[in-house]
């Protein structure tokens, strides 16, 4: 039974994803940077590729100003390298006027024949400092615009920040005619959750113990239910599976075991979203852990100690890895994120290891925002072999 009531409540599996390290976000050993792996287009054009290979059914690219490549620029690249896995693009609400997002968005979509999903967010631009509650107005502002864009003839817009009047959508449809792209969104500030509860379609959630992931849904679902919506979960966290628990641990403190504490101070703080509340909740789990880092028996937070945001990973062996991914499951959680270091060795351990297990599914097919097509193989059937 899940905590909350979902949208995709009779959605039979769930929606496994990648990540794509655009931001300098891939190493062999955490704060240490290594050429091959610095933010480039052979390396993440790889690891994209081989998600799709491996039968990952979505692939987040993610937007930050430090060392890497463009969001939108990238995605649009790599867009023809695939042909069946759904791209994750980051949208930093503010940084493109609403109406030319729009135009992006919808000639991205094109581009992937309806494989686009978004995921919103509302930190600080470069250089730039401004108030939370600013940064979540002005975000609300530009879904609603693309949403008059997806789904009218004319965006009319009169807001505190965009005032647009009879600007024609022909140039601003995408291929998706059912509501457009569907919405990730992560945020814990009251102005995030009213955001998510109101527009978007998939809240996603850092990694925390269990009890914390149950009451933020909860409190994700009464912003919702003012507007008579259900949404679907998402958790976004790094992988450490190997094929048993002392290995899979070892792999872990071989990962931090040259990592400077003050280079790691310095790559979290480069981050534009350092001071965020979400970046400080990951903080605190670091100081609640255990001496080697565990806050729950497989959640292990030394990730955090090199990088912002996402701060933890599941570690252990495969039955160990399954098992807590079917406990997120029964709380409600449709759609994973997942990732590791380095992202093409284990994009292809968890993809060989663990993903013919899981029965996967695509979200925006599920609700009939793009026609359902050939699925990725291998399709995991939720059975072990």
């Amino acid at each position: 039974m899940s905590i909350v009531p979902v949208r995709g409540a009779d959605v039979q599996g769930a929606e496994v994803a990648w990540f794509a390290p655009l931001c300098s976000d891939d190493f062999r050993h955490l704060g240490v940077p290594d050429g091959d792996l610095r933010s480039n287009w052979a390396n993440t054009s790889r690891i994209v590729t081989r998600a799709e290979e491996l039968g990952f059914r979505n692939i987040l690219c993610p937007s930050s100003y430090q060392v890497g490549q463009d969001t939108l620029t990238f995605a649009a690249a790599v867009a023809p390298k695939t042909s069946r896995m759904n791209l994750l693009a980051a949208i930093r609400c503010g940084e493109m006027h609403p109406a030319m997002l729009a135009r992006t968005v919808a000639t991205l979509d094109h581009i992937l024949e309806g494989r686009l999903t978004l995921n919103v967010i509302s930190s600080d631009f470069p250089g730039q400092q401004e108030d939370s509650a600013y940064r979540y107005r002005r975000s609300w502002e530009v879904v609603e615009i693309l949403k008059q864009a997806w789904t009218q003839d004319e965006i009319n817009y009169e807001g505190q920040i965009y005032n647009l009047k009879g600007l024609s959508t022909d140039p601003v449809r995408p291929y998706q005619t059912n509501g457009g792209p569907l919405l990730y969104f992560g945020g814990y500030s009251p102005d995030a959750l009213a955001l998510c509860g109101a527009h978007c379609d998939t809240y996603l959630m850092w990694p925390e113990p269990k009890d914390v992931l149950a009451q933020r849904m909860r409190d994700v679902h009464a912003h919702a239910a003012k507007h008579n919506r259900l949404l679907d979960y998402g958790l976004r966290v790094h992988m450490i599976v190997r094929d048993t628990e002392a290995e899979a641990r070892e792999y872990a403190r071989e990962l931090v075991s040259k990592l400077d504490d003050g280079k790691g101070s310095e790559i979290r703080n480069r981050a534009l979203d350092a001071k965020s509340l979400g970046v400080a909740l990951q903080s605190q789990n670091r100081e609640i852990a255990d001496e080697e880092g565990y806050v729950e028996p497989h959640l292990w937070t030394g990730v955090g100690r090199a990088r912002s945001g996402c701060g933890a990973a599941l570690v252990g062996s495969l039955d160990q890895v399954l098992s807590e991914i079917h406990d997120y499951m029964k709380m409600g959680i449709r759609a994973f994120i997942f990732s590791g270091y380095p992202h093409l060795n284990e994009c292809e351990i968890f993809g060989t290891k663990v993903l013919p297990h899981l029965k996967t599914v695509s979200l925006a097919q599920e609700y009939g925002r793009v026609p359902a097509t050939t699925p990725p193989t291998p399709l995991g059937t939720g059975v072990r072999k």
